[in-house]
């Protein structure tokens, strides 16, 4: 099965040691999702928009685990989408987003950046 992550999970990022028994297919664009910035890590809606990706081959005991990081509370859902490597499965974020920061530029290694003036 695959998994695709847009934050905290990607290489270099905070929860990447998530992602040790993951296989790195490549890099990935969606559209269709904005990505807001939460805090410490984002979340993805759907709306009009394009955000930046990295798909993995998982295992089903690292989705099991990334489902118990993930989708306690009802913070996120799972939804399956379509990438080049095939299927794989979106963690999309469940509450409100007003008064989050959208990030415009869709990725969230670039969330600091500003816009050109």
């Amino acid at each position: 099965m695959r998994i695709i992550v847009y934050g905290s999970l990607r290489r270099k990022q905070g929860n990447s040691h998530w992602m040790t028994n993951a296989q790195w297919l490549g890099d990935h664009q969606i559209e269709g999702f904005a990505l807001y910035n939460l805090g410490h890590y984002p979340g993805v809606v759907e709306d009009d928009g394009i955000v930046f990706c990295e798909v993995y081959r998982i295992d089903a005991s690292t989705l099991g685990e990334l489902d118990a990081l993930r989708t306690k509370n009802g913070e996120y859902k799972r939804q399956l989408i379509q990438t080049p490597y095939g299927s794989a499965w979106l963690y999309v974020y469940q509450r409100s987003i007003a008064g989050r920061t959208r990030i415009a530029s869709g990725d969230w290694l670039k969330r600091d950046d500003l816009p050109e003036a």
